[in-house]
């Protein structure tokens, strides 16, 4: 599908990237700008910039960086047809309607691609099926109306029915053109051979599991049948798209809730996170009955510093969750805890009881993980000394784990005044314990640094390439293309005079004095981009950044970014030797524009220089007594 230009523009001229960048992570203002945790990788300290005025972010820990568009592109792995579709569904703007693709291309999707459309028709199929057909109704409907869903929220999280027959979704998707082996790779089907094989969620009630953008990357299907031989749920398994350790259930309808509450609520399941958004609850999340883990956390931590963990009544599991807790703390995010009341759980407490009194029971409830550790732990253990030693050395650790030291010195004098022990005590406990934490941490650090290195030793194995290094010649080159490229996308449309009372742009200036000499730029990127600029000019048209970054190519997009966002930093030999203003182009553009138009000549032509030396040398060495070759090799010195 091709989206035409007027639209695309104004997509992009309406879309405000702090708005749609804030759906993704937690921004906060620094100065004119705003800074989070980069979405691209692990860190600490934040490294991803958006700049509203400019429109442009820039995440200096991965060197990622672009518009609007191409941050859908990275953040959420859509093409650039469904990050202005997104976009525009967004901002309300209308996209004339797209066309039904042929099984032809369906087929020519790539295979990351072909499992989010195969996903979205299941999603679709197993709704249709939920609404308008009579098994779907009686069984699946019904089922989500007797839990005390409406069908209001029932719509909002896209559930659906699985029918109870053998092949009756595989069956429908091979009629529609999807391919066999994208079904299995979603698990929607599962298959022994193309001619045996069955609907993985037959008979199932369907939970969609989307990404943060809304995208569905899997499914979780739960039974209604009463058997001890099936498992109540299913999910569907691990795949390029879907991967459960890194995904929580419901962040895409609540991490607007979670930003604007400074919290988020973390409980087991589909339904618990349901019911707590009808009840008013919506900054709700779910690990989906799989083990908290670190890469979740970190989820949680592009929108807050807070999570309460809600916890069943009667867990049977609370003591193996303190893993996830100390996973909360090692990450220097404030942990609190709910205990709903014995045989409850968020859902069922949700629905017994009214709006109010659930956000009040949560609110009033919520404690502290000192509190909820030693409330669980102590119990039976008034007259044990040595379980009660436990306890507490097993708080200390937890305590160790928090990097922060002001919050872990607030824990330390709360612990000390629970459990009446004398602060130095315990202050002594923690330091050991802290300097294990530390200890453990380099070792890690240790560990992956030789992994990486062994890593590294195992890929030049693989006989790469060696990358001949670059002289000095060859550096001075690659920096006069880019500093042209730069000044010919930041100022092309910026007019200079060339002779007394004659005015031409930038861009005319720069690709007329090129095209004089037949010159090029040697890196793709750089020539790509000049090319589109050249030509555009052509047609008497003068691409300014905004132009050039609607584009799917991200290489440009973040390249464009860049020069943006940075002042370039030009060595003293080079400014000496070029006198390139670059800090104050703007200000002496024209200067700035013939200089930078020298330096990019005079790079070629001394490398020019430098390749004829070279096969003079080379003649010279293979007829030595030619005169005229020495002659002409002296007069080149």
């Amino acid at each position: 599908m091709r989206i035409p230009d007027q639209i695309v523009q104004e997509i992009i001229e309406t879309a405000r990237i702090e708005e749609v960048i804030g759906e993704f992570v937690h921004l906060k203002r620094a100065g004119s700008n705003l800074k989070a945790l980069s979405p691209f990788t692990e860190e600490k300290t934040p490294s991803f910039m958006v700049s509203p005025a400019k429109q442009i972010f820039k995440c200096f820990s991965t060197g990622k960086g672009g518009n609007v568009v191409s941050f859908l592109m990275e953040a959420e792995q859509m093409t650039y047809v469904e990050a202005l579709k997104w976009l525009a569904n967004k901002y309300n703007i209308e996209i004339p309607e797209e066309r039904e693709l042929t099984d032809e291309e369906k087929q020519q999707q790539t295979e990351r691609e072909n499992l989010f459309i195969v996903n979205e028709f299941a999603k679709n199929h197993f709704a249709e099926n939920l609404w308008n057909t009579d098994e779907g109704k009686r069984v699946g409907l019904s089922y989500f109306l007797e839990r005390g869903f409406t069908e209001e929220i029932i719509k909002k999280f896209q559930l659906g029915y699985s029918k109870n027959e053998s092949k009756a979704f595989t069956e429908t998707a091979l009629k529609e053109g999807y391919k066999f082996e994208t079904l299995k790779t979603t698990g929607l089907t599962k298959a022994k051979s193309d001619s045996d094989y069955y609907d993985f969620f037959r008979g199932r009630v369907m939970f969609p599991i989307h990404s943060i953008g809304g995208r569905v990357l899997g499914f979780g299907g739960r039974t209604l049948g009463s058997t001890d031989k099936t498992a109540k749920y299913y999910n569907s398994p691990e795949s390029l798209i879907y991967n459960k350790s890194k995904i929580l259930y419901g962040l895409y309808f609540s991490k607007s809730e979670i930003i604007k509450k400074d919290v988020c609520y973390l409980c087991e399941g589909y339904t618990d996170v349901i019911s707590l958004f009808q009840s008013g609850v919506e900054n709700v999340v779910a690990s989906s009955g799989t083990s908290l883990t670190a890469e979740q956390i970190r989820l949680i931590k592009r929108y807050t510093n807070n999570i309460t963990i809600l916890y069943d009544g009667d867990s049977a599991g609370i003591k193996a969750s303190f893993r996830g807790i100390d996973l909360i703390l090692e990450e220097g995010m404030n942990v609190k805890v709910v205990l709903f009341p014995e045989g409850e759980d968020p859902d069922s407490y949700a629905k017994s009881v009214s709006k109010e009194q659930l956000k009040k029971y949560i609110e009033e409830h919520s404690q502290d993980f000192i509190s909820f550790k030693s409330d669980i732990l102590l119990k039976g253990t008034e007259n044990d000394p040595i379980k009660r030693s436990k306890l507490i050395h097993d708080i200390v650790a937890s305590i160790a784990l928090i990097p922060d030291s002001i919050t872990r010195d607030v824990y330390l004098k709360e612990l000390s005044k629970k459990l009446e022990i004398d602060e130095e005590v315990i202050l002594g406990a923690l330091v050991n314990k802290r300097s294990d934490v530390i200890a453990k941490n380099l070792r890690d650090k240790k560990i992956k640094k030789e992994i990486k290195t062994i890593s590294g030793l195992q890929e030049l194995k693989k006989e790469k390439p060696i990358v001949k290094r670059e002289d000095s010649l060859e550096r001075e080159e690659r920096i006069s293309e880019r500093q042209l490229i730069r000044i010919l996308i930041l100022y092309g449309s910026h007019a200079v005079e060339v002779e007394k009372g004659t005015e031409v742009s930038v861009a005319e200036l720069i690709c007329h004095s090129l095209n004089e000499d037949e010159m090029s730029f040697k890196t793709p990127l750089y020539q790509n981009l000049y090319t589109k600029i050249a030509s555009a000019l052509e047609e008497s048209q003068l691409l300014t950044p905004e132009h050039l970054k609607r584009t799917n190519n991200l290489e440009e997009i973040e390249f464009i970014a860049e020069i943006e966002l940075e002042k370039e930093e030009v060595s003293a030999n080079w400014l000496n030797k070029y006198k390139i203003y670059v800090n104050t182009e703007e200000d002496k553009i024209e200067l700035a524009v013939k200089e930078a138009i020298l330096a990019f000549k005079l790079s070629k032509l001394e490398l020019e220089i430098k390749r004829i030396q070279k096969e003079i040398r080379d003649l010279e060495k293979e007829n030595p007594e030619s005169d005229n070759i020495i002659l002409l090799l002296n007069d080149m010195k």
